[in-house]
């Protein structure tokens, strides 16, 4: 039951009343001949008692199994092995062997509170109190036991009148019954009547002094209603005094342990643990706070995916495996994780602080401030939610709001300097801007941290006050003297000065501080890229890796500007191996080198690497999903199904693998098996688009017009004020041809979500219908009313290209270019079209284009066609063959490069290319203008 969910504090987790116990040390061979004897089914079950008498459950299970073995329908044997299963932790086979106990017609008084407890120790809360809650047993202490668990679940499930509703049942059903008392005694302490529940345990242990559960109530009153952690740590040990494998107990004095951050001595003990009990939850799941205690989060994650797969539904997993994958960045996977946490048990204060700050780190302050309203007033036992909630508020733009709980925040801990430093940048933003640098200034000069020094330059470089910032930053030198983060801060501030020669100095003083420090490495890189020395940017990072081979970063640089350069393939993929080679555990060089062959259309290439990629490292999800991307794009579908089916079991509660599994089947027309998919995405995120928008696709497929036009409809009540339900119920009267139902669609959504979007297929789907002056006159009214609309002016001008209306393409595409100059697409665009036109300035568009985006094949294509127009045979050949190096595999760059060949003179050369073409048959659809090319040599 919930108190207390401290940031500094070890993640508590309770999977419920699990009674584990020493393995024993060896089998007696009389037990071994036991099960092949003639010994009777009873026999062997009084042999079994006798074991669990003597907490030998591994060898009580062994007579239980060769009792089961001679009477498979045994309900006692049955029983008998679900308890001892439960209490030595394998809960699930347990919950499997309860209710064959109950089938099989066992005492309903015995079986029901077993298989209760082994649920909750499950976390299937709701699913047992669904299936018992009307459930009357016979006996008072069966009626107690059940009602007493009934209590817990509704505890965990945040339904505290049920919760009590069923304790007074428990006590009224049996006055005495000692777990009903030590449950009241939590719920006096949840109600923060620590007092009354402290008199009430003693009360119990003086009673009842061999009772373990008691002794370990009693610490975590001491620990968390009293704050003694020492006297706390003496009842827990006293509570495995009393029951030397009480797995809870364990766990709650390990929580004092690692709250002291005294590791060896709770890694010793998590060691004894797992020699008691290696099969319980509670011991995978201590396993794994302890390495995120010492900051293993690769091992920390490994251990909570185990959890998972063993307690999938158990809030305080979900809450443990969010947190883990939150400190590692995989901020998708820490909000599901988080998000079911929080909706599984809306009490876990931890699961839903950490959630909050997922969502500000992912940039979605609005879902921040709905989770922090919904848990309004479950935060007053977390010092850290002020803070949070005070960050909140700021990203939202409520600036007084966030100073209200920055000032609690600062109030609670007056000598916390991040605290401090929060509410000064909040002074700032409500106006009250010197005060508050006064105060950061304050902080930075009493503080030996760079908090508040780093808070105080980032606010003056925000203002463009470089020059305070540079004084604040001195200061900062001055705590780091020997660190090279502040000369690189300065070399920065500098640049923004446009200072270069200064900041060059001192971005070569933080290399003298630390010369493989990367970020000053590729700082003076990019200045040298810019004097166009990129043989002096390439030899810094070389004398980086000179000093530290194995720097990843200045391998995958070299690579960039190896790409840059339009070098080589295999020179570019040399230096993205050597980045692998030096940090084989690290996923982010083999996922480029498998990107970078994808690019390079040499798929045989990219399956190679990501097949040793897997070999590697089996167990990464983002190496997984490129090899099934590679497999879909090779045309091995089957292999993609089966990739992206073990990527599920790597990320069960993450919807992306089943959206990708659902593409393949769709791929291998397995429509059905593709639908479930998406279905089971959906259950995980409501209201994910992406499985709506495949579940539409399917139905379009198989011609379900009314199904797909319901989930749109259902997307754009979930989204009345995004265009997108919108877009996808007027696309299914586009797939129909249903042009007027299309254009009504769009309209609708136009009225509630204006968008580029929307208004491209209003325009093309009265357009379809012949509608030709209406879709003129709606297209003059969309530019009018939304002049600086880029997105509308590139799609006319794509619609007027399609027409071979070159005049009204260059004015549309020069419309996009000068509302965004650096648009290498619509550049490239206006290039072709001005060529048709046979006006001046198209080779100089289609070199700006290639200066903006260097190394894109369709745009060197562009280029180096108009070169070709213009007789420039020598440039245009360099730069197709730049095209045909970067993707050999693709035809149509062979075919113009034929025709630069065949303008130049070069017939041999050309009809080399044609060759080619023509042995690819049907696989290429410009066969027939190949043949004519022939022709014509």
């Amino acid at each position: 039951m919930k108190m207390s969910d401290r940031h500094n504090q070890p993640l508590h987790f309770r999977f419920g009343k699990s009674n584990l116990t020493l393995l024993a040390s060896g089998l007696a061979l009389s037990l071994i001949l036991a099960g092949c004897s003639g010994d009777s089914t009873d026999s062997m079950l009084a042999s079994a008692r006798e074991y669990v008498a003597k907490n030998d459950h591994k060898a009580a299970v062994i007579q239980i199994k060769n009792a089961l073995q001679k009477s498979p329908d045994s309900a006692e044997a049955r029983y008998l092995l679900g308890t001892v299963l439960l209490k030595t932790g394998e809960v699930a086979s347990a919950e499997v062997e309860l209710r064959k106990a109950l089938e099989l017609k066992f005492s309903v008084d015995q079986v029901v509170p077993e298989l209760a407890r082994a649920m909750v120790a499950q976390g299937q809360l709701k699913k047992m109190t669904d299936e018992f809650a009307k459930t009357e047993l016979g006996t008072a202490p069966a009626r107690a036991e059940l009602l007493t668990l009934m209590s817990s679940a509704y505890a965990g499930l945040g339904k505290p009148d049920l919760a009590k509703t069923a304790l007074a049942a428990a006590l009224v059903a049996e006055p005495g019954h000692v777990p009903a008392q030590i449950a009241s005694a939590w719920q006096k302490a949840t109600e923060k009547d620590f007092d009354g529940a402290f008199a009430l345990v003693e009360d119990i242990t003086t009673k009842n002094p061999k009772n373990h559960d008691a002794w370990r109530l009693k610490g975590d009153l001491l620990f968390f209603g009293k704050n003694q952690p020492t006297e706390a740590l003496a009842a827990y040990r006293k509570a495995i005094e009393l029951k030397p494998d009480f797995v809870l107990a364990y766990s709650s004095s390990l929580s004092i342990l690692l709250s002291r951050s005294e590791l060896e001595e709770a890694g010793k003990q998590i060691e004894q643990l797992a020699k008691l009990a290696p099969n319980s939850p509670q011991t995978k799941y201590l396993q794994a706070q302890l390495a995120y205690q010492k900051k293993d989060f690769k091992t920390a994650q490994d251990q909570a995916q185990q959890l998972l797969k063993m307690a999938p539904t158990n809030a305080r997993a979900l809450q443990l495996a969010g947190v883990v994958e939150f400190q590692m960045n995989s901020l998708l996977q820490a909000e599901l994780l988080l998000s079911k946490a929080v909706a599984a048990s809306p009490d876990l204060i931890l699961a839903r602080r950490i959630l909050i700050l997922t969502y500000l780190r992912s940039g979605q302050p609005a879902k921040a401030l709905a989770t922090l309203n919904q848990g309004a007033g479950k935060g007053n036992l977390d010092p850290e939610f002020d803070s949070v909630a005070g960050e909140v508020y700021l990203q939202n733009g409520d600036v007084k709001k966030a100073e209200e709980y920055f000032v609690k925040a600062a109030k609670a801990a007056p000598n916390d300097m991040r605290k401090r430093t929060s509410l000064a940048l909040a002074h700032m933003m409500t106006g009250k801007a010197d005060s508050a640098f006064g105060e950061l200034q304050d902080i930075a000069a009493s503080d030996k941290g760079i908090t508040a020094d780093m808070a105080l330059i980032s606010a003056h470089l925000r203002r463009s006050e470089f020059d305070k910032a540079l004084v604040a930053i001195d200061r900062l030198e001055k705590k780091q003297a020997d660190k090279p983060l502040a000369a690189n801060l300065r070399g920065r501030t500098l640049l923004a000065k446009k200072d270069v020669p200064n900041a060059i100095k001192s971005f070569e003083r933080a290399l003298s501080i630390d010369p493989t420090f990367f970020p000053a490495v590729a700082s003076l890189a990019s200045l040298d890229l810019v004097d166009k020395r990129p043989e002096d940017a390439k030899k810094r990072f070389e004398t980086l890796l000179a000093k530290n081979p194995k720097n990843g970063q200045a391998l995958l640089a070299l690579a960039e500007l190896s790409a840059r350069a339009a070098a080589p393939k295999d020179e570019t993929a040399k230096l993205i191996v050597k980045a692998i080679d030096a940090n084989p555990a690290d996923p982010a060089p083999r996922l480029l080198l498998i990107n970078f062959y994808l690019t390079s259309q040499d798929p045989k290439q990219a399956m190679s690497v990501a097949q040793n990629a897997v070999a590697a490292l089996p167990d990464s999800p983002e190496i997984l999903e490129a090899l099934g991307r590679v497999q879909q794009v090779s045309g091995e579908l089957n292999q993609a199904v089966t990739t992206f089916t073990k990527l599920i079991a790597v990320q069960p509660l993450s919807p992306k693998p089943y959206l990708l599994l659902a593409d393949a089947q769709i791929s291998t027309k397995s429509p059905d098996a593709a639908a479930q998919n998406l279905r089971k995405a959906l259950e995980i995120t409501p209201g994910l688009v992406e499985a709506q928008r495949g579940l539409i696709m399917l139905s379009l497929q198989a011609k379900k017009f009314p199904e797909a036009v319901t989930m749109a409809r259902t997307v754009q009540s979930q989204r009345p004020k995004q265009p997108i339900g919108y877009v996808l119920e007027g696309d299914v009267g586009a797939a129909q041809k249903k042009w007027d139902e299309a254009a009504t669609a769009y309209r609708v959504g136009l009225k509630e979500a204006p968008s580029p979007e929307l208004a491209v297929k209003l325009h093309s789907a009265v357009s379809a219908s012949g509608k030709t002056a209406d879709a003129d006159k709606f297209a003059t009214n969309w530019v009018k009313q939304y002049p600086s609309d880029a997105a509308f002016h590139f799609y006319l001008g794509d619609f007027a290209l399609a027409r071979k209306d070159y005049v009204a393409a260059e004015k549309y595409y020069t419309a996009v270019v000068r509302l965004q100059p650096t648009n290498a697409a619509a550049l490239n665009n206006l290039a072709w079209v001005t060529g048709k036109l046979n006006k001046p300035g198209a080779i100089e568009f289609a070199e700006k284009a290639n200066k903006l985006a260097p190394n894109q094949p369709a745009l060197m294509d562009t280029l180096a066609m108009l070169l070709s127009d213009k007789n420039d045979y020598a440039k245009a050949l360099e730069w197709q063959t730049k095209v045909v190096a970067a993707q050999p595999l693709n035809p149509l760059f062979k075919l113009n490069l034929a025709k630069i060949h065949i303008g130049g003179g070069k017939k041999d050369l050309a009809r080399k290319e044609l060759d080619e073409l023509v042995k690819l048959g049907d696989k290429f659809a410009g066969q027939a203008e190949v043949a004519g090319l022939i022709k014509g040599l």
